[in-house]
């Protein structure tokens, strides 16, 4: 196998998926012992909106719990990851570096969409961890020049690990929870769109992804689930190739599929 770089797309699903890993769970546990040790990892959640891009400083980062209307156990789960303010002055550096406004934030700690999966990858919580914000108005060009400002880290020891999900419709979700149905067909439709022109390192068709592809704003009503996906391409460079290491779908309506490049 060839050795992959330190950048991933994960999916974090639904906070239950803190509780019930599943096979996605395994497969991301196994992807992570193919990469290099890391000195720190940059996380990119959906779950922290910002108008810019945003780094996270603080040396203890706080398990946040984000959600409500779940397993009351998910309110007893810590994850106690520390933070690296050089590592964050780095990310800081580089995102000065390509010319796109930054700021910091010394209070931040981990979201759902941020512990959820690093539980599973990393349980032991021993990697610094860097929060980095999306910014839903900002768009894919600019989630994807993000990635591109943090593409030089990944040469440096850190990791890029973007955490969202293929699909994600809370409306349908919803009401799939209400009334009962099966799966819609436009979640395997849009996910098997994703994977083929990701796997194809086709990045105009991606970043116009909601023009190109009739499924895509029914998928992403509102996309900012998605904008990791195409933080992490950029991340991973030109030249990178991406491989699927899982696909499956999670509670009807959720494309759980995760994606490391190499």
């Amino acid at each position: 196998m060839n050795t992959r770089r330190p950048v991933l797309f994960v999916p974090h699903g639904s906070p239950m998926f803190a509780l019930q890993p599943g096979a996605a769970g395994a497969a991301m546990r196994e992807v992570v012992t193919h990469l290099q040790p890391a000195r720190a990892i940059i996380v990119v959640s959906p779950h922290w909106e910002t108008r810019v891009p945003t780094v996270g400083t603080a040396t203890r980062l706080e398990t946040i719990h984000d959600f409500g209307g779940f397993d009351p156990r998910l309110f007893d789960i810590q994850y106690p990851a520390t933070g690296c303010p050089e590592a964050a002055a780095q990310v800081v550096a580089a995102l000065q570096a390509a010319s796109i406004p930054v700021e910091t934030d010394a209070q931040r700690g981990l979201d759902h969409g941020a512990w959820v999966p690093l539980r599973h990858m990393l349980p032991d919580a021993d990697v610094p961890i860097v929060p980095l914000s999306v910014q839903h108005h900002g768009g894919p060009a600019h989630a994807y020049r993000v990635g591109q400002a943090l593409a030089p880290l990944t040469a440096q020891g850190h990791w890029v690990v973007a955490s969202g999900n293929i699909t994600h419709s809370l409306r349908d979700w919803q009401l799939i929870s209400m009334r009962g149905g099966g799966t819609p067909a436009y979640v395997q439709h849009f996910a098997d769109w994703i994977h083929e022109h990701t796997l194809a390192h086709d990045i105009a068709a991606l970043l116009d992804y909601r023009a190109r592809e009739a499924t895509g704003r029914q998928a992403h009503p509102r996309d900012e689930h998605l904008l990791p996906l195409f933080t992490a391409i950029g991340a991973a460079g030109e030249d990178a190739q991406a491989q699927a290491f899982f696909r499956g779908i999670s509670d009807h309506v959720i494309a759980m599929d995760g994606y490391s490049f190499h």
